[in-house]
């Protein structure tokens, strides 16, 4: 069903928030129609079925408003009660299928009018008839609902993901997830960090995800990344970019796989974007990016870890990093070098690749948190431009305010 008319008509969000499955149909006059699948109900054999209520929908543009007719339609059996006999009291008539056009098929009539003023919205409407033919069913079998909360995909077409987003809706966020929609985000480096961050982005209905790596992925990026690949997947090498795009790519459809490494002469491939998280290790690559995306005047974020192995103690401690800039920031990179250019860092356990994928999902979550801070989805009181995690202590530190 359309996510935008959902999302604009209260009573049929909170349908779809309380679990029915919702569908929409139209008529060969055009005449919209309402379906819910997967209604339970008992049929004169004493089984459990399932059938679809089916309302005439009334739209004012592409907003459901009060039902102007409290009659309404069932496709499957006749519906009775627990003992098998026909709900003569609900069922007003019956006939040989009837096709009203598109997926809309009726083989019974209902009505019930609670009142002469009728229904005043689709959800009094749709849950009355679901409870009267529901009801008998649930005698026989308690478990039988029609609250699914089955997959909801969006006939239109028309989003970003695959199937339709209910979270923002069901949690009344809608207006401010709006805010990511449209941009473009690139992902250069698809490490544990980078990773962990396409995994966070393509949860978003940002337009575009583009991502940016030449390494294979093998199995000890297994062990940093999210998901769980086969050792059937792992022994085939397939290029990082092309196995986390091919991941994701059932949940967001606009995944863009770039294979191979940025540098001086490609470089360009990220002019265009909206926002850039960098994720790579190469300080001197880094160097050139980030003067690039300066010159573009296109904000970014730049992660990173420092991780020593105490002897003492026998555990591993260190800082997690996330460096921002944007307009309202960005002679801090450079004045307090708070990026490292440089291609070498002994000590550093990291670059070992210890396999530590809590702190990968965690320095992954302070930059998308920053991300959305940037774009307005997050309350920025602070308008910090560099935060440091310390593992030892649990210590968060925001430095770099912009004024």
């Amino acid at each position: 069903m359309s996510a935008q008319l959902i999302g604009r008509s209260p009573d049929l969000l909170r349908l779809r928030n309380e679990g029915y499955e919702l569908e929409l149909g139209s008529g060969v006059q055009g005449q919209g129609f309402l379906l819910v699948k997967g209604v339970p109900y008992v049929t004169t054999s004493r089984q459990v079925a399932l059938g679809t209520l089916v309302c005439p929908l009334t739209l004012a543009g592409d907003v459901a408003t009060k039902p102007t007719n409290h009659v309404a339609y069932f496709e499957g059996s006749i519906p009775c009660d627990k003992d098998g006999q026909p709900l003569t009291k609900l069922v007003i008539g019956s006939q040989l299928r009837q096709h009203l056009g598109g997926n809309v098929y009726i083989d019974h009539t209902f009505s019930s009018k609670p009142s002469p003023l009728g229904y005043p919205d689709y959800y009094q409407l749709v849950t009355t008839y679901v409870m009267l033919v529901e009801g008998p069913a649930q005698a026989l079998d308690p478990k039988a609902t029609a609250r699914t909360f089955s997959v909801v995909t969006d006939a239109a077409d028309t989003s970003v993901f695959g199937y339709v987003d209910t979270a923002s809706p069901r949690a009344g966020i809608s207006t401010v997830t709006a805010r990511l929609a449209g941009h473009r985000v690139a992902i250069v480096g698809l490490g544990g960090t980078g990773s962990y961050i396409l995994d966070l982005v393509a949860k978003t209905p940002v337009a575009e995800i583009h991502l940016f790596d030449g390494d294979v992925f093998s199995q000890h990026n297994a062990f940093r990344s999210p998901g769980a690949p086969s050792a059937a997947a792992l022994q085939q090498k397939p290029q990082k970019v092309n196995y986390f795009a091919q991941l994701y790519a059932p949940m967001h459809r606009s995944i863009h796989a770039h294979d191979g490494y940025l540098n001086a002469t490609n470089a360009a491939q990220l002019r265009g974007m909206d926002f850039v998280f960098l994720c790579l290790d190469r300080g001197s690559v880094k160097q050139v990016l980030v003067q690039q995306l300066e010159t573009w005047a296109i904000p970014f974020i730049d992660v990173g870890m420092s991780i020593h192995f105490n002897e003492q103690a026998n555990a591993l401690g260190g800082i997690l990093r996330v460096t921002a800039s944007g307009p309202r920031q960005r002679a801090h990179v450079h004045q307090k070098q708070r990026i490292s250019f440089g291609d070498g860092d002994a000590g550093n356990e990291y670059r070992r690749n210890i396999q530590i994928a809590d702190l990968n999902a965690l320095n992954a979550t302070l930059a998308v948190v920053k991300w959305k801070k940037m774009t307005g989805f997050y309350l920025d009181l602070e308008h910090e431009h560099h935060s440091t995690y310390t593992i030892d202590g649990n210590l968060v530190q925001n430095e770099d305010q912009a004024a």
